[in-house]
């Protein structure tokens, strides 16, 4: 019985830069088959072809053993093939019912058959264990949930091939593992996963077979079963990863940040901080965890000049900073790695060496007289791409044309060379392989070796426990305790993160 799956020596270049040069995928039907690689490896290059997205320049697909052209989406839809997007493409005042149906809506006479649309979702979702509310709109549903819709999508348009990109990079743990376990019961229920990732822990835990590709070249497939995490590391990056952070005892000095009491508003008008307090030190990294949603992003904005403060007192080196401009906290000395590149780190259709100065593109060397001096920018860029690993065609490049974990990279970048005495990073590793992760992690170790004050928020609890020296639990808008790394575990800030446990007041 032939492949459901077989990409052959497909090759896509861009502008002369060849993202897939001859790369091989067989999937068999039923298996969930991980397509492992480094941020701009070419793993969504080489999906976006098989749904259609792209034209491959050289290779052949076949489908079920038939050869195919897939020229579009619809084309892939009728083959069979439906794609989870790691960029999710909802409208938000929608319900889900009406997400999963646009372009596909059953009709009553002239008008659309909304009960019966709804009946449908509901079987499906029960069916696949998915349990979303169809009538829900998507504006006051979780990404989690969210991410379900987009499922619910390609499996209402027929989906027995569903490739998924990056599908965990924006969950909390417990929402991975609910993932987790609706990949298998799809796969149970005879469809086949194509699972682009670079998470080493997920495919040994749910995949049959991983396909390694490396800057856009084929590697090799394994049988899961055959491997382990330091074998596919060692693949996919192309040398022996450690997944340690090397760093020695903190030497924390004097505060740099001081929140006091601070309640800020949410975006649906009750409070989302309830009087928040915390403090980070000069030479030390101070870890927030929690469960999404707790106010993590409201504490980044308010402290960044992106939310309004009601009440309470932000301090920078003991000088107020509430509720100034953006532009005055920064020149104060913060910087900012944001939960989402997209929306607050990058301007998508500049060059990445435009980006690399959107903070201080005024400032000299940068600009002169008003007039900017983009000889001066585009050697700078050239220093912090090469110094950051940054993997693009050029500095002329656009942003948008980087693959996501290449666009984190430049972010960072920009914020750590600055050497700002706050550095508040927020997912920094979100989407980001683990040469990568080792990269960052090692960066914010770095600054606050130099003295710096880092304040790290991160979803993974690895991360927090691996990186933090102190670990400060948010819960409901307030922090609810703070442990030692080395005193605590997954279980304990499971508990605290849910509410229901008190930690030490660490120092």
């Amino acid at each position: 019985m032939p492949a459901v799956v077989e990409m052959l020596g497909i090759t896509k270049r861009f502008n002369g830069f060849t993202a897939n040069d001859n790369i091989n995928l067989i999937v068999q039907k039923g298996e969930i088959h991980a397509l492992l690689g480094e941020n701009g490896a070419g793993k969504s290059t080489l999906m976006n072809t098989l749904f259609g997205l792209y034209q491959p320049d050289e290779g052949e697909i076949r489908i079920r053993g038939e050869r195919v052209n897939i020229t579009d989406p619809n084309m892939a839809n009728r083959l069979g093939i439906g794609m989870v997007h790691q960029h999710f493409m909802l409208v938000e005042p929608f319900t889900v019912t009406e997400n999963i149906i646009l372009g596909m809506e059953p009709k009553l006479g002239a008008k659309i058959d909304i009960r019966k649309a709804e009946r449908q979702v509901q079987e499906l979702s029960d069916r696949y264990g998915l349990r979303v509310d169809p009538k829900a709109k998507i504006r006051d549903i979780s990404v989690g949930m969210q991410q379900r819709v987009e499922i619910l999508k390609t499996l209402y348009r027929g989906a027995e091939i569903l490739i998924f990109d990056e599908p965990t990079a924006v969950l909390t743990p417990q929402e991975i593992g609910e993932l987790m376990q609706i990949m298998k019961n799809l796969v149970s229920e005879g469809k086949t996963i194509i699972f682009i990732t670079h998470k080493l822990k997920e495919i040994m835990a749910v995949c049959d077979t991983c396909t390694i590709i490396r800057k856009g070249q084929y590697i090799g497939s394994v049988a899961i079963q055959d491997t382990n995490v330091d074998d596919l590391a060692s693949k996919m990056v192309g040398r022996h990863v450690t997944f340690e952070v090397d760093k020695t005892p903190a030497q924390p000095k004097g505060p740099v940040l001081q929140v006091q009491n601070l309640v800020v508003e949410g975006n649906r008008g009750a409070d989302a901080l309830r009087g928040l307090s915390l403090e980070v030190r000069a030479g030390e990294i101070l870890g927030i965890a929690g469960i999404e949603g707790n106010g993590q992003s409201e504490l980044i904005e308010a402290i960044t000049g992106l939310r309004k403060i009601k009440s309470g007192s932000v301090l920078l080196n003991n000088k107020p900073i509430e509720n100034k401009k953006t532009r005055q906290i920064v020149e104060a000395g913060v910087g900012h790695i944001p939960e989402d590149r997209h929306k607050h780190g990058l301007v998508l259709d500049y060059t990445i060496g435009e980006n690399m100065v959107l903070q201080t593109y005024y400032q000299s060397p940068f600009a002169k007289r008003g007039v900017l001096r983009y000889n001066a920018i585009y050697e700078y860029a050239r220093k912090l791409i090469k110094q950051f690993d940054v993997r693009t065609p050029s500095e002329f490049t656009p942003a948008r044309a980087l693959s996501g974990g290449n666009q984190q990279k430049g972010i960072i970048a920009r914020e750590v060379d600055r050497n700002p005495d706050l550095l508040i990073a927020a997912q920094p590793t979100r989407g980001l392989d683990v040469g990568a992760i080792e990269f960052i992690h090692k960066k914010l170790v770095e600054q606050r070796d130099a003295g710096k004050a880092v304040l790290l928020i991160s979803l993974e609890l690895d991360e927090i426990l691996n990186v933090s020296d102190r670990i400060a639990v948010i819960y409901e808008g307030q922090i609810v305790g703070i442990v030692q790394p080395e005193e605590t575990d997954h279980d304990q800030l499971g508990l605290m993160m849910a509410g229901g446990g008190k930690g030490k007041g660490g120092k």
